[in-house]
């Protein structure tokens, strides 16, 4: 074993110093190769941060509907008829497809003036039922969200995002306050935050029975989501299907007709987008890896020159009672140290430049956050050290196996 031999360790220094060169050259080969893998796993990765960031707010699992207009004929009826939801296509969704989490949206148009005292804006009413929670991924902080009974009795109720809370309760706890929206009193029943876009904060939710009676809609809906009991594209694809041809029944469309409702399955998308970085990712794997093995040729053709260099004092110490192990241990040494000493730069370089680039460039839906798993990169180093050693080892061992009289003699 090489071991903690301090004299072994110091002639190994000596024999760096000695041959800068040499040892520049297999520390640069080492480095490239941990901070390229470094640089291109945190490039992958970010790219995965930005994909699951581009689909924090809404859930991944969710089926979103709007009602459009007919672009086939079908039945007699003319092109371009509206077709428009109700509460009954909303019941008949939630009642005939294996569904999860069910909401609907009754959209009063546009931002409605809301007021406290003194204090007012204008924000975007969603009218919505309780299963939105788990569609939007919004987090309550304080108080509690919608629930069915405030749908049954068409509470004056509201949940206000923290943003509308800044605004209208400055230092303020609105817990039980009353708001005013649009000449309609609403007591304040909840406060989320939402890890959506910019603006979903400034969001308040209303019982989507009490905004219909407030604004006239009568039963009428604009849109109906939901999420599906799967992680399969397949089996969401099915279920899309379904409930293309239930609406299709309901309002006497052609179930081919793309236009007369919307479907934005969000599930697909996301699979979609999730493969093709997968697809990035082994990419980058393989780039990574063909450095890395790069590395080790380049490493190995050096342990080999090295060697063949210092047949001579191989030659010289067994002449002076060198046993051919401790000819071996002292190759290995030398290796061990430069590619250990060079992968560890490479990686602080490689860590130091995601950091850098983390700071400096904007995150977006794209790319944000660039990182490594460590553990990966020091997996890679070691490899890296042992294929440095094992290249320098079969060389060593056949040096120090030749006679003292024919490696003083070689040139």
């Amino acid at each position: 074993m090489i071991g903690l031999d301090i004299d072994r360790w110091q002639e190994v220094l000596d024999t760096v110093r000695r041959n800068k060169l040499r040892a520049a050259l297999t520390s640069l080969a080492v480095v490239w190769g941990i901070f390229m893998l470094v640089v291109l796993l945190g490039a992958g990765n970010g790219l995965r941060n930005g994909v699951v960031h581009m689909f924090r707010d809404d859930a991944v699992n969710s089926i979103w509907i709007w009602p459009g207009r007919t672009s086939m004929p079908y039945r007699g009826h003319p092109l371009g008829r509206p077709i428009r939801f109700t509460n009954d296509d909303y019941d008949a969704v939630k009642k005939n497809i294996p569904v999860e989490h069910t909401t609907a949206r009754f959209l009063p148009g546009g931002e409605v003036t809301v007021a406290y005292r003194q204090q007012h804006a204008a924000f975007e009413i969603r009218s919505v039922h309780p299963g939105h929670l788990h569609l939007e991924n919004t987090l309550i902080t304080a108080g509690r969200f919608l629930n069915d009974l405030d749908l049954a009795e068409r509470r004056k109720v509201a949940v206000i995002g923290v943003e509308v809370v800044d605004m209208l309760f400055p230092g303020q706890d609105p817990l039980g306050l009353r708001i005013n929206i649009g000449g309609l009193s609403h007591q304040v029943i909840g406060v989320f935050q939402d890890k959506g876009a910019e603006g979903e904060a400034r969001k308040i939710y209303v019982p989507i029975s009490t905004a219909q009676l407030a604004w006239s809609g009568g039963q009428r809906i604009n849109l109906i989501m939901f999420t599906v009991k799967t992680n399969d594209i397949a089996e969401a694809q099915l279920i899309e299907r379904e409930v293309r041809a239930l609406l299709a029944r309901r309002h006497d469309f052609s179930p081919d007709d793309k236009e007369a409702v919307f479907v934005r399955n969000n599930l697909e998308s996301f699979k979609r987008v999730s493969g093709v970085i997968d697809g990035i990712g082994a990419f980058i794997w393989l780039i990574g890896l063909g450095t890395i093995v790069a590395s080790i040729v380049g490493v190995s053709n050096i342990m080999l020159i090295s060697v063949r260099e210092r047949t001579r004092e191989i030659g010289l110490r067994k002449a002076l009672g060198a046993t051919p192990g401790s000819i071996v241990r002292l190759v290995l040494a030398e290796a061990i140290l430069l590619t250990s000493a060079a992968g560890y730069f490479g990686l602080l370089l490689g860590i130091g430049l995601l950091e850098a680039a983390a700071k400096l460039i904007p995150p977006t839906d794209y790319f944000r956050s660039p990182e490594v798993d460590v553990r990966l990169v020091v997996m890679a180093t070691a490899l890296l050290v042992a294929c440095g050693a094992l290249a320098g080892f079969f060389p060593a061992r056949r040096a120090s196996r030749v006679s003292p009289v024919v490696a003083l003699r070689d040139e």
